[in-house]
């Protein structure tokens, strides 16, 4: 394994640890799981627009925190992880054929929001909450946190350097 390759395990690692961390202090307010989902760590899901090699620990993270946080269940990782992942293999398609920071950012928030449809149907499978009163509560929750994160990323990368820290 080459130098590179273990500084982007190391990263993704610690995203992964961060998204995690992030989740339990929202958990601790009930806000983490259900019909209302108010994770911060979600504003992490912007890293990829910056390099798509966070990818890894972003879902890591989501993965851990869905399987051993509060409201684990099977269903709930396969979901969760799945519309995560699903959702960032997309935008690590498509965003390097826009221009700008703010349009990445942008689809992100865009394909994370819609993507709480496969959330909400977990929702429902798994505790019979309504689907779309759900998909609408998630959706909204979702929105909300990447609109708010979204700039305060772009703010952190013009210090931080994401694209630099996971090199290819």
């Amino acid at each position: 394994m080459t130098n590179h390759q273990t500084k982007s395990w190391i990263l993704n690692a610690m995203v992964a640890a961060l998204y995690i961390v992030l989740s339990l202090l929202v958990s601790v307010l009930n806000l983490a799981s259900g019909a209302i989902q108010f994770r911060i760590s979600e504003g992490l899901n912007h890293l990829v627009v910056f390099n798509k090699k966070y990818i890894w620990g972003i879902t890591a993270g989501v993965l851990l925190f869905n399987a051993f946080g509060p409201g684990n269940s099977i269903p709930n990782v396969i979901f969760g992880t799945g519309q995560t992942l699903l959702a960032l293999l997309v935008v690590a398609y498509i965003s390097p054929y826009l221009p700008k920071m703010w349009q990445k950012m942008a689809l992100n928030t865009l394909l994370f929001t819609v993507s709480m449809c496969l959330v909400a149907l977990e929702l429902k499978l798994t505790l019979n909450l309504p689907f779309w009163w759900t998909y609408f509560t998630t959706a909204v929750s979702e929105l909300i946190i990447m609109t708010v994160t979204a700039p305060i990323m772009y703010y952190l990368d013009k210090f931080v350097h994401f694209n630099q820290r996971i090199e290819d």
